[in-house]
């Protein structure tokens, strides 16, 4: 069993590696610095920092390291003799990142990773090549910062069979559409504030475009339902499209927009994807502020679990960090994926033409007599129901905004019956779709 080969002989001290000292990393040596007798309790044994590597060794960290060997080459941690764990804090899928926790692992080190973009892409073969090596891969960090949804999943409910997943990742987003719903701004002026606020990069595309989201909600598919991660299986939409006239008329139907993650299996086989969604008023989601993130997990035994928390930021992610060290450090650290790697399964994923609910769409169009009931008409053409309407009209440009919520209906249905809309000629610009979440 890979507890009892993860075990540290006798009750010598574990001792880590940790690789880039960035927000995350400064926050995982004072975390281990300042609550090192409670960890130790926790443990059964002490968790010593013994080695560290990042690019400019002077800098203040706001933590002692005078002590620890600083490494100028981070793939020098792999193979350094007084190191159990590497703690890998770089990020990105390729390049030293990859390399030092292969070599980690291929040395017989336990590796602790943060790097969803990693685990999302090489997950499966890391998680294969430490089932090989007797050792642990951990990344509870990489899904959700300081909420423990991984382990939820993997240990807390592991009696259950899942069928959903949902959750807010990506606290960018977030920041921006409850921003937007707020104060009823556009999304560039949003976007800006969030990067002078550090919330955001320059460029931000991982974050609005939706990619970050999508790293995190492969690694809680491979994990939840036990199948092979498959990145190009995922459907991935951002949100530089979510305009302030969506907001306003989310409101006066009843709902909010958040930025979702969902992934589901079914007999049919698993659809995961990434998207902004309406959610209703009175949900869970639609309280789910600024930065902060939120899961919500389907399983036969639990029903239903809703988990909201800080998902980024150096002390939250650092949190998830040393509780992998302590699992690790108490030889109670499970596999990967919840299962051993041999024994993930090989699924049918299934893309948005699979999907079907009620969806949103918002028309701009010229402001002339019959044009709402050529619109209806046409949606009926293509079994389209819609069950309201709203309309905004424009005097100075002679044109309206037609806002609309359909009945559930089929995901061809919809794009099919966009595509004509689109094409017909009082449409001034591409109808613009959000879908409604189901829950």
């Amino acid at each position: 069993m890979l507890r009892a080969m993860i075990q540290i002989e006798g009750n010598k001290p574990l001792r880590l590696g940790i690789a880039g000292l960035g927000t995350v990393g400064a926050a995982t040596c004072k975390v281990i610095a300042d609550n090192q007798d409670l960890l130790s309790a926790r443990a059964g044994r002490a968790i010593e920092v013994v080695a560290v590597s990042a690019r400019d060794k002077s800098k203040d960290r706001g933590v002692d390291l005078s002590g620890v060997d600083f490494c100028d080459d981070a793939l020098a941690l792999a193979r350094h003799p007084d190191v159990d764990c590497v703690v890998e804090l770089i990020g990105g899928d390729a390049g030293v990142a990859r390399q030092l926790v292969e070599q980690a692992i291929a040395n017989g080190k336990h590796v602790v990773s943060a790097n969803k973009a990693l685990v999302a892409k090489h997950g499966a073969a890391l998680s294969a090549a430490a089932d090989t090596a007797g050792v642990a891969f951990l990344f509870e960090a990489a899904v959700a910062g300081g909420i423990p949804i991984l382990k939820t999943i993997r240990e807390g409910l592991a009696a259950n069979r899942f069928t959903q997943f949902a959750g807010i990742l990506n606290g960018t987003c977030n920041f921006i559409l409850t921003a937007m719903e707020r104060e009823g701004r556009d999304f560039d002026d949003v976007l800006a504030e969030a990067q002078e606020r550090g919330y955001a990069e320059t460029p931000p595309d991982l974050d609005v475009d939706g990619w970050d989201a999508a790293h995190k909600l492969a690694i809680v598919t491979g994990l939840a339902f036990g199948v092979k991660l498959k990145m190009d299986a995922m459907h991935v939409e951002g949100i530089r499209r979510i305009a302030a006239q969506d907001m306003q008329f989310a409101d006066e139907f009843g709902y909010r927009i958040r930025h979702l993650g969902i992934t589901k299996q079914s007999e049919a086989g698993v659809m995961q994807a990434v998207y902004p969604a309406f959610v209703k008023q009175d949900s869970a989601f639609a309280g789910v502020q600024r930065v902060l993130n939120a899961t919500y997990v389907e399983g036969d035994a639990i029903g239903s679990l809703f988990m909201m928390g800080p998902g980024a930021g150096g002390a939250a992610t650092a949190s998830s960090v040393v509780m992998d060290v302590v699992d690790l450090a108490a030889g109670r650290a499970a596999p990967s994926f919840g299962v051993a790697s041999e024994k993930l399964k090989e699924a049918a994923f299934l893309d948005m033409t699979s999907h079907s609910g009620a969806y949103y769409l918002r028309l701009h169009v010229k402001d002339e007599d019959g044009v709402l009931a050529d619109v209806t008409g046409l949606l009926r053409e293509h079994s389209i129901g819609v069950e309201r309407v709203l309309q905004d009209a424009d005097e100075a440009t002679q044109t309206a905004q037609i806002a609309l919520i359909t009945h559930l209906e089929k995901e061809v249905d919809i794009q099919a019956a966009i595509a004509a809309l689109n094409q017909a000629d009082y449409s001034i610009n591409d109808v613009h779709m959000v879908r409604v979440a189901a829950i």
